[in-house]
């Protein structure tokens, strides 16, 4: 009988406990960056030690770990959205711009089931300043989920 009064009481905590709309709509401002970035490089350095050790399967343990991971994949899209190129679209012509964009851009990241979309592909002028061109590749901000 004391089980049934625990675990009731136990329930009731637990669907008693969350956050309010209003805070989740701003998870990514609230995010504490030098933390995630410590956390992810911990762990990266970690899977170069193994390497070096030879011991391949704790080599993949820890990427599976690290691709898996919640802070790496808000890492990813921080360095992402936050670099020069940022603003320039892909061939879908999406650019995650808003906090709300950015987070659900983390939480859709999945670790496999993935299609690679193509990329744009733009010609720009050499630093050399000759009239010759390279071309520039742009991808998708994100990849389309393959259909099972």
């Amino acid at each position: 009988m004391e089980n049934c009064i625990n675990e009731e009481t136990q329930m009731t905590a637990i669907t008693l406990t969350g956050a309010s709309s209003k805070q989740q709509n701003d998870i990514w401002s609230s995010f504490n960056w030098s933390k995630i970035k410590k956390q992810v490089l911990r762990l990266q350095i970690r899977i170069a030690k193994a390497g070096r050790e030879g011991r391949r399967g704790k080599v993949r343990a820890l990427q599976r770990l690290l691709t898996c991971s919640f802070t790496a994949k808000c890492l990813a899209v921080q360095r992402v959205t936050s670099n020069s190129g940022s603003k320039t679209p892909g061939v879908d012509g999406d650019v995650w711009r808003t906090n709300h964009q950015k987070t659900q851009g983390v939480f859709a990241l999945k670790r496999c089931g993935y299609q690679p979309q193509p990329l744009r592909r733009i010609y720009i002028s050499k630093k050399s300043g000759s009239k010759d061109l390279r071309p520039l590749s742009i991808p998708t901000m994100q990849d389309s989920v393959k259909k099972r």
